[in-house]
């Protein structure tokens, strides 16, 4: 006899829509026309107040689908000139994890792409102050060519 606890096929669980949304972004499948939403759903924590234990790696989990699927997307919005949903984008994704450098770096590049310099180069020094100030490190030199680029350019 099994006594774990399930939920009836019929339970509709929004995790589970929103991890089917993330594989087809990943696959270069739908939705262009509802980024926004998409992008405010892998916005969201699992489960936020929840103290408890099991959550924390469920949790971990949870963030590594939504920063790849919110990278994926920016860089595919931004292919496809939709720079204001590609910013909205990577900034969700920059809020996730303030550190991560391919969200940053994605971000700078939508900024260059729409021919805002200066405030790439201006987020590329904020990212830069945090680095120093929490992890004492430098960005990578991709991301320093990057500004590089185009400070010369």
């Amino acid at each position: 006899m099994d006594r774990r606890l399930r939920l009836a096929p019929l339970v509709d669980v929004d995790l589970h829509r929103v991890q089917c949304l993330a594989q087809d972004v990943a696959g270069d499948g739908p939705p262009r026309a509802d980024a926004e939403g998409l992008t405010d759903r892998l916005g969201e924590e699992l489960l936020p107040s929840w103290p408890d234990e099991w959550v924390v790696p469920e949790r971990e989990r949870w963030d590594q689908v939504r920063l790849h699927t919110l990278e994926g997307l920016a860089q595919r919005l931004q292919r496809e000139g939709e720079y204001l949903a590609a910013l909205q984008t990577a900034l969700t994704a920059a809020q996730i994890d303030p550190i991560r450098e391919t969200a940053q770096r994605i971000l700078i590049e939508i900024l260059l792409a729409e021919g805002n310099r200066a405030c790439a180069v201006k987020r590329y020094q904020e990212y830069r102050r945090l680095l120093r100030s929490e992890l004492a490190v430098e960005p990578s030199p991709l991301m320093r060519r990057l500004v590089q680029d185009a400070i010369s350019a």
